[in-house]
């Protein structure tokens, strides 16, 4: 992603898109929706979600993530793999909720100039005149987007974020998503020494970020996700497999 987002916005789904999404869901074969979306303090689709919820012919289990990007992805996929599993709707939004108390996210910004632009900088704001000194490195708290460090160089910040990889990672396995913007060079360097020094790394993705991320971070951000690795039993509803 390397085009000028100095003018680009977002906009929240309907309540609207959330029914008829549902409607399709259902009239394919679903019987219930696990419906998990980017934080809402920073956006308000959950808020929309939930309105349409209401009004689904089948259950819908709307999950704030409290995050974003693969702060997000990880507790979706947990939800995925225990419905794959056969876990029933509760169980398998249950999954998600531990994933989003369990998972971390950090990330680098060049500039907060498009945290600022977009209302998202949170209490990172007193940053904002001292953008160009520093280089900021941030965290997702209750939600928000919220200084954690400042860093006087990207080198030391993408440094300093591989060290808390490895804090966040503990000693059990784990899963970790490098994500950026417009940075693939930056966020395979960064993985290549993840790979190195985490003894019980699972699987790591590097992946850009879409375009509503981007739009809100800018381009050079580097971020990173950890989540343990659970290595589930089958859900208490679903039947035990033969031994």
């Amino acid at each position: 992603m390397t085009g000028d987002l100095s003018s680009a916005s977002t906009s929240r789904p309907s309540p609207e898109s959330f029914a008829s999404c549902y409607s399709s869901l259902a009239a394919a074969g679903a019987t219930g929706i696990i419906s998990i979306h980017l934080s809402g303090e920073l956006s308000g689709t959950a808020e929309s979600a939930r309105a349409a919820a209401g009004r689904s012919p089948v259950p819908v289990e709307v999950i704030d993530s409290r995050s974003i990007a693969m702060g997000l992805g990880y507790p979706v996929l947990a939800a995925a793999r225990a419905a794959a599993s056969g876990a029933s709707l509760e169980t398998a939004a249950s999954a998600a909720r531990r994933s989003i108390a369990a998972t971390r996210t950090f990330f680098y910004v060049d500039t907060l100039d498009h945290l600022r632009r977009s209302g998202r900088i949170g209490t990172a704001a007193s940053l904002v005149g001292s953008a160009l000194m520093i280089k900021p490195l941030l965290h997702i708290v209750d939600g928000r987007i919220s200084l954690l460090e400042k860093v006087r160089t990207s080198s030391r910040a993408i440094a300093r974020l591989e060290d808390l990889a490895v804090q966040a990672a503990g000693k059990g396995p784990v899963e970790v998503a490098v994500q950026h913007v417009g940075a693939a060079e930056r966020a395979e360097t960064l993985a290549d020494h993840l790979r190195k020094r985490l003894a019980d790394l699972v699987e790591l993705r590097v992946v850009e970020v879409g375009a509503v991320i981007g739009i809100h971070v800018g381009p050079g951000t580097l971020g990173l996700t950890v989540t343990p690795y659970d290595v589930q039993a089958p859900p208490p509803d679903c039947p035990q497999p033969p031994h």
